[in-house]
Parts: structure tokens; sequence; C-alpha cells
């Protein structure tokens, strides 16, 4: 009965060791938009203008309304350098006497002495450097209109390969005014803007720590 428990402990450990799984997304919004419910079609009146059809005659391509398109033109690129050091020195001397009783050096040889001497020194210096680059492209899709006019949009875009796919999410609050005629605004000018690139690979799945790695890290003091 021991043996069972022992072997069943030991293949439960194994597999929340083996579990790897990748944190959640950053991306605050779905990248999947759902279809809206058809609007009920009004009877044609004999009119010309239909206000359930209505688009306007010189309408730009721009996206403006929920559910449509545009291209986010990913251009990032980040760099920090951080460098700190520190200094000191410090030493110290002592020097004793040979002591006396009622005058009468306590050694033979009255001119003993003793003397002692330390010194400290250390020098400190460490630098860091770090540099981000993210460029590509992807479409976005109008998930709300804000009140103030601003577009909320999120795109996802998936590519698989043999030995995994990849991942890139986006999301992010975009001002129609800074959306091209060609339909596509920089990424540079989204606010809020949230990038996620992640990928099933071997490469990506060996840098993320297993959950039961995760779980001593979080304990450990050390």
């Amino acid at each position: 009965m021991k043996t069972l428990k022992l072997s069943s402990l030991i293949i439960l450990l194994s597999t929340i060791y083996g579990c790897s799984t990748t944190p959640p997304a950053i991306v605050h919004q779905s990248g999947v938009v759902h279809s809206q419910s058809a609007k009920n079609q009004r009877e044609a009146n004999g009119a010309i203008f239909q206000a359930a059809s209505y688009r306007p005659l010189f309408e730009d391509v721009k996206a403006r309304m929920v559910g449509d398109v545009l291209t986010i033109a990913i251009s990032e690129n980040t760099s920090a350098t951080k460098a700190a050091g520190a200094s000191g020195s410090k030493s110290g001397s002592a020097a004793f006497a040979a002591p006396t009783i009622l005058g009468i050096p306590a050694t033979t040889t009255a001119k003993a002495s003793i003397s002692t001497s330390a010194s400290t020194k250390f020098d400190e210096k460490g630098a860091e450097t770090a540099s981000n680059s993210f460029t590509g492209t992807i479409a976005a899709t109008v998930i709300e209109v804000l009140p103030n006019g601003n577009l909320l949009v999120s795109g996802e875009k998936q590519i698989a390969f043999n030995k995994g796919a990849e991942f890139v999410r986006f999301s992010g609050v975009v001002n129609p005014q800074t959306i091209t005629a060609a339909n596509q605004v920089s990424s540079t000018q989204v606010a809020d803007a949230r990038f996620e690139y992640r990928s099933t690979s071997r490469v990506d799945l060996a840098e993320v720590n297993s959950l039961l790695t995760r779980f001593f890290l979080s304990v450990l003091p050390f």
C-alpha cells in the first residue's frame, strides 16, 4: 500500500513538473469578434432614401464602425542603459605601550609596546543594457466605439509551422484622425497599446518555468 502511494505521488509530481503552460495573455481584449445579430430589415416604402441601408456617398475606406478592419503597422524600438558604481576605503591603526604598575614596568623591557593596523577597500561597478525591436503588420478589428469617437481595436495573427505555431496579438485605442488614407495607423500612435508575441515551439516552452518550479520560487525565501 505504501509503495502504491509513493508511486502515485511520484507520478503526480512528475506531471505537475512537466506542465509548462505559458503565462496568460496581456491583451485585454479578445482577438475574436463575434458577429453582430442581424437587424430586422425595414420594409421598403418606395422612397430613394432607405435608413436601413444608408451609406454615405463619398465615404472613405477608413475604419469607423464596429466590425471594420484596419491595418496596424508595428514599429517599436526600445532601449535602456543603466550603470552604477560604488567605492570606499577605510583604515585604522592603534599602538599600546607596556603598562606600568606603581611606576614599575610590567615587563622586563620598559620600551615594550604593541601596535596594530587594519584597512579595507572595495570597488564595485555594474552596467546593464537592454534593447528590443518589434516590426511587422497586423490587421485589427474595431470591437468598440468609445463615446469620444476613439476606436478600441484588437487583432490576432496565427502562423503554424512544422514544429509549432506563432501567435501575434495586439490591442489598443486608435484615434480616427491618425488613420491614413490607406486605412493604416502606426503602432506609435496607438494609446494603451499591448503587443504579444508567443509561440508553441520548444524554444518558447524552454523559457517558461514549470508549475512546480514557479511554486517553489514563490515560496522559498532565497
